[in-house]
């Protein structure tokens, strides 16, 4: 059991900030998310491999970007809150050696549905690896 304790829609406002969140790019962050969710491109862990399609060093799969995006809204809305959606689009790549710091603001909120609209962005050294929103079901 958790103590971390989950938000509630009335004491959420839009314009609210979420704290930031720094995460380290490694080699095993890379590798680990590409194995867990069963990305075998060679990219994401045979550096050889990457360097012969241009890039300087295995880079960052989507599914392991969408899962530490929803590790950061989860880790400020809390484990009852209900993911209703979730939409990225990514940018600048993941390299190991770098950092992406996540970034968010409640950006509107609808009583009816007890929905709340995050907007957030993750940016390491080149620019923002990761945006998007996360609507979120809060009790």
């Amino acid at each position: 059991m958790t103590s971390m304790k989950t938000k509630a829609f009335d004491d959420v406002r839009p314009g609210e900030a979420l704290p930031e969140l720094a995460i380290p790019i490694t080699v095993q962050l890379i590798a680990a998310g590409a194995i867990a969710t069963r990305d075998y491109f060679p990219g994401h862990h045979d550096k050889d491999a990457a360097r012969e399609l241009g890039s300087p060093h295995v880079f960052m799969n989507i599914l392991t970007t969408s899962g530490l995006v929803q590790r950061y809204v989860e880790s400020w809305a809390g484990p009852a809150a209900r993911f209703a959606d979730l939409k990225i689009k990514l940018g600048a790549p993941n390299y190991p050696g770098d950092t992406m710091t996540f970034s968010g603001e409640v950006t509107s909120q609808d009583a009816a549905s007890r929905t709340v609209q995050v907007t957030l962005k993750g940016k390491n050294s080149m620019g923002n690896h990761v945006t998007g929103t996360a609507t979120l079901v809060l009790p």
